[in-house]
Parts: C-alpha cells; sequence; structure tokens
C-alpha cells in the first residue's frame, strides 16, 4: 500500500499558485487547504476516503479498483455501501445550487462490493514489518476492528476481545439484516483478520480476563466497547411492563429470540435505533407501530430513505411529540401521553429545543413501548479505581482530541469514547487512535498525510454527464419485505457506472500560469458559473502561505491576473479548451498517507 514515491525535481511555485509544488509530493499548510475546498465530499468523510478515485474508477468499470480503495480508507466498503449515514452526500458540489441533485456516492460504493467478482479475503499489504508489540482491544464492534486491522498493517500484534459469540458489534447486534445482510459483515470480518488480527470471541474482559491483566500482557490496550448502558427518561409510569429499551429488543430480535411484545408498538426517538426498532417490531408481527420524535424531520440522524421506506411499511410518524409519561393496568402499560412541541433556541448540544405546547396533550394506546432514547457507554466491567482513572482524566484528555488516557497504556477509540455516533465517524476516529497508539509505541509519528500531485491532459467528463439525474436505489415492493431479505437490491453494473460518472472528479485541478496568460479572456466568455474565474487584483494571505481570499479587480487599471476559484470550478475543462496560449494546467491531486521516512 505504502510505495515510495518519486521525489519530484519541481521547485517550490510561487505564492499565488494554489498548491506549493507543481508535481509530486506536497504537505504544505497550503496544499492542506486544497482538499476542502476542492473536494468537498472527501473532507466530509471522517475516514477520509478518496470519494472521487473510487467514483471515477466505477465510472471505468473497475470495481475492483474501487472497492479496494474504500477497503483501504473506511474498511468495511460493503457495510458502509448499505448503512452508511452519507456525511459526503450533502457536502457533494452537484448538489450545490443550481447543479443539480448530489451523486449517490454510498450506492455506488455498495455496487463496487456487488461487481468486483471477489468473494475471497482482499488482503491489504500491510506498511511495516512486525514490530514485536502487541495491543489488546476491548470490543470486536466497528471500531474495534478498525483500530485492529489499522496497528496489524503497522506491524502490530492486535488481539480483539469480544464479549459476545461473535464480532460485529451493531453490526451484527442493533443494525436488522434486512438493512445489513449478515453474510457481508462477516466477509469483510475475515478480511480484517486476513491482516493479522486475532480475534477472540466470548472473552468478557472484567470478568474472564481482567483489565489489569490485559494492560501486563500487552503493550498497549484499546477500549472500544462501544454504548450499550441504556438512557432512559424519567417520567411517570416507568416501571411499568412493556416498557423497554430499544437496544436490548433488536438484539435479542438479531439473533432470532426476540422478547414478547404486544400488538400496539409504540417507539420514542428519531435516531438509528428507533427506526429500526420500528421496522423490527412491523416484520414480527405487531398490528400497528408508531413512532414519536420531539423534534423535527431535519433533527433526525438516520440514513436517508428510512422515513420512506417506514411510511411504505405502514408504520406511522409523527414529529414534535414530547413523552410525558405512561398509564397502565394491572402493572401494565396501557397508554402513552405525549404533548406538542415546537422548537426554540438551540439547547446545550448545538441543537434546537423542543418546547410544550400548552394545552396540547394527547394520549396514544400501547401494550409495547420501545425507547430509543440514546446509550452512553457501560464502565461496569471495570474496577472502581481504573474506572475513576479512565472516566475524570479521559473526558480531559479527549477534550484535546487525543486518544490517550490517564493510564500511559490504555488508549479509548470509538464509541466509547466520542459517545454514540454513526459507523463511519467511529471508523474515523479509530483510524486516529491507532496511529497515537503506533506512535507511543514506536516512540515517533510513523506516518505522515501529504497530497500528491500528477499531470493529466483529460478528466475524461463531458458537460452531457452533468445533466443525467441522480439514480434512486432499487427497492423491494413493501408486500415482499421480510424479516432477512434485504429491502435496497442494489443498483445493476450499468447504472452504477453512470451514476458514478455523474462526479465532477472534483480531484482534478484546473489553474491559470499568469505569466503565460495574454488575458484574451476566452475562457471567461465560457465559464459556466459566476464565481470560477475571477479577475483579480489582489491575493490575501495568511503568514504560512496559504490563499485566505482575494480582492476581486473592479476596473482594468487594477486588474492583476486571472485565478481560478478551487471552490467554484465544476471541472468541466471549458476554459482550457478555449486558451490559445495553453496557460491552463491540469493535473490530479490526490491525498495520501505515507511512511514518514518517505516524506522527506
Amino acid at each position: 500500500m505504502f510505495k515510495t514515491p518519486p521525489t519530484s525535481l519541481e521547485q517550490d511555485l510561487p505564492r499565488e499558485f494554489v498548491m506549493s509544488r507543481a508535481s509530486g509530493m506536497a504537505h504544505q499548510p497550503k496544499d492542506f487547504d486544497w482538499i476542502p475546498a476542492s473536494v468537498p465530499c472527501q473532507a466530509a468523510c471522517p475516514a477520509g476516503t478518496d470519494i472521487p478515485g473510487y467514483l471515477g474508477a466505477i465510472a471505468e468499470g473497475d470495481f475492483a479498483a474501487a472497492y479496494r480503495l474504500n477497503l483501504r480508507d473506511n474498511v468495511f466498503p460493503a457495510v458502509l455501501g448499505r448503512v452508511c449515514t452519507r456525511p459526503c452526500e450533502p457536502a457533494c458540489r452537484h448538489g450545490w445550487e443550481g447543479l443539480g441533485q448530489p451523486v449517490a456516492i454510498c450506492f455506488a460504493k455498495r455496487s463496487a462490493d456487488d461487481f468486483a467478482a471477489h468473494r475471497e479475503p482482499v488482503v491489504l499489504e500491510p506498511w511495516f514489518a512486525a514490530s514485536g508489540k502487541s495491543v489488546g482491544v476491548v470490543g470486536g464492534g466497528v471500531a474495534g476492528l478498525t483500530v485492529a486491522r489499522q496497528l496489524a498493517l503497522l506491524g502490530h500484534q492486535a488481539t480483539v476481545y469480544e464479549r459476545h459469540d461473535r464480532a460485529g458489534g451493531m453490526m451484527v447486534q442493533g443494525i436488522p439484516s434486512f438493512r445489513l445482510p449478515r453474510d457481508v459483515v462477516e466477509r469483510e470480518i475475515r478480511q480484517v483478520e486476513a491482516c493479522g488480527v486475532t480475534i477472540r470471541c466470548g472473552v468478557e474482559v472484567g470478568i474472564d480476563l481482567g483489565l489489569g491483566a490485559l494492560t501486563d500482557e500487552h503493550d498497549a490496550v484499546v477500549i472500544a466497547a462501544g454504548t450499550f448502558r441504556p438512557s432512559t427518561p424519567d417520567l411517570p409510569g416507568k416501571d411499568l411492563r412493556g416498557i423497554r429499551h430499544g437496544l436490548p429488543f433488536l438484539k435479542a430480535a438479531n439473533q432470532g429470540k426476540p422478547d414478547g411484545f404486544g400488538r400496539q408498538v409504540v417507539v420514542i426517538g428519531g435516531g438509528f435505533t428507533a427506526v429500526d426498532c420500528a421496522r423490527m417490531a412491523k416484520r414480527l408481527g405487531a398490528e400497528t407501530v408508531a413512532m414519536y420524535y420531539r423534534r423535527s424531520r431535519e433533527e433526525m440522524y438516520i440514513t436517508p430513505g428510512e422515513i420512506e421506506d417506514m411510511e411504505e411499511e405502514g408504520i406511522s410518524f409523527e414529529t414534535l411529540c414530547i413523552p410525558l409519561g405512561y398509564q397502565g393496568s394491572n402493572g401494565q402499560v396501557q397508554e402513552v401521553r405525549f404533548a406538542r412541541a415546537r422548537l426554540a433556541g438551540p439547547d446545550a448540544s448545538g441543537r434546537r429545543s423542543p418546547h410544550r405546547i400548552p394545552g396540547s396533550d394527547f394520549a396514544v394506546p400501547a401494550d409495547t413501548v420501545l425507547l430509543c432514547t440514546g446509550q452512553s457507554p457501560d464502565l461496569s466491567w471495570m474496577d472502581e479505581a481504573m474506572r475513576e482513572t479512565l472516566v475524570e482524566e479521559e473526558r480531559r484528555l479527549r477534550q484535546l482530541g487525543k486518544h490517550r488516557t490517564a493510564h500511559p497504556g490504555i488508549f479509548v477509540a470509538g464509541d466509547f469514547g466520542t459517545g454514540a455516533v454513526s459507523l463511519i465517524d467511529a471508523i474515523g476516529d479509530a483510524k486516529a487512535c491507532a496511529r497515537d497508539v503506533d506512535a507511543q509505541l514506536m516512540g515517533e509519528d510513523r506516518l505522515k498525510d501529504v497530497l500528491w500531485i500528477e499531470d493529466a491532459e483529460s478528466t475524461g467528463r463531458t458537460r452531457d454527464l452533468d445533466a443525467i439525474p441522480r439514480h434512486p436505489m432499487p427497492r423491494r415492493p413493501a408486500s415482499e419485505r421480510a424479516l432477512d431479505v434485504e429491502v435496497e437490491t442494489g443498483f445493476d453494473e450499468q447504472t452504477a457506472s453512470t451514476e458514478a460518472s455523474r462526479c465532477y472528479l472534483c480531484h482534478y485541478k484546473f489553474e491559470i500560469d499568469n505569466d503565460l496568460c495574454i488575458y484574451c479572456d476566452r475562457c471567461l466568455k465560457v465559464k459556466p458559473r459566476e464565481g470560477c474565474i475571477v479577475k483579480v487584483n489582489r491575493l490575501n494571505f495568511a503568514e504560512d502561505g496559504r490563499i485566505t481570499g482575494l480582492q476581486a479587480s473592479t476596473r482594468g487599471s487594477n486588474y492583476n491576473l486571472l485565478f481560478i476559484d478551487q471552490k467554484e470550478c465544476i471541472r468541466c475543462g471549458a476554459c482550457a479548451e478555449v486558451c490559445p496560449v495553453e496557460c491552463i494546467s491540469l493535473q490530479k491531486v490526490s491525498a495520501r498517507t505515507v511512511r514518514t521516512c518517505d516524506a522527506s
């Protein structure tokens, strides 16, 4: 995966260029500014996935290359192609005002797995030789498996300790199989093992093996135990039978052992767990399933399209409803009381706060209530001294963005340190944690983030591709949806390639060399967006060389250069095609992680 790139012979460029080097490896502050300005989807991905790189491969029909790019960056491509929260898609330039709808990035990622023609494990090459160091990882969910794989690639022996009889965490305990088939999860876990990771299931740290013993056995320990302690609102009637948290319900149902529940199910919450509980209860035979959330649809943190799936499956859904309490008879819940709400200013979390509307109370009949109101890390398995040490000091250290704790050999990763987040957030955090662990074990940062710049002749795109509408994900009819039948059926190969071809390929860079420009203004006459090419009086610079803004020219006397604004450029190439002196260059820029010894 890490090959020594050729050393660039180019000199540093004048500061009016958007990058520090003409070609080869670049790693100045202005270079790192380029990704968020130019490739917003990649900047929005917590795992830093090379999205335009793999979309370009899919557009060319090279699904195997696309899968491998994803495997390198986000560890679980086939899983995320189904259940990622897709923070990249709202950021996609194709979805900006006047540019259509975002590319179906997540659906395309799934196609990389569907058509890569691999069913044997795809194994990445290690970055370093064996270090002789070992790391114990507590928790076999997505964060624990990610940090273990990264550490294995770094040359360390990683052992994952999972208390359940199978690894996967929320991928198998929380997410229903009609969203995420289990064979997909198991195949990608085998790929983690193929990198040299040992997974020991049925080992409960704190009972079968003490945390202290674990720190004695390994050079470092990473706690990635997730968030499995339910948070329940303290409401009147909370102890009535039939009221339970959604996570244990999902876990039992996903194991094929659903506990008894009634005919009228009310789900309280507005996140992943709530939607999964509602859809699961419907499949298990509930006559009515109703979901209530205290904020609006905009505040819901779920996978796009799930509300529509719920509605198609006959699940009712209301927002702006605050739960007030429960009423029952003979110890059994019979109804849930709610009040209508309005949203006011932000609360401590930064989200709009719901406030009860006087006189709006109403009751909903229910014999089962599933509470999906959040969860937090379970620390009960630690001894008291270790718990106090980690909890108090870890909070302070995490504010600094670190994964270290007060204990010199213990680190935290994923939900256990950040609180409950999405799979892709947990993967990104776990990758960063692995680098922290490696730096402590080896006494230095052995990896360096850089940008690699190479000349290109063409992006391969035409403006006709911009007019292609976004392709929807095919789904099974509601009448065919069952407990173990995947609802989304995936693109066919042609649709996948066509959808990927919509990508602007924002990792390409057009730039004007003003020493060669004759200021004929032909590029200005063909530019597709008002601000993509600008007449500039001067550029503004930070002390570290970053371009922080520009002062547009207002008249001929203060017109000093032409500048392509990377944020506005849609990579159409029209400017380069009409330039009579070929002063507009085209290059491909890729974010890479290399060994520090190769970046000198």
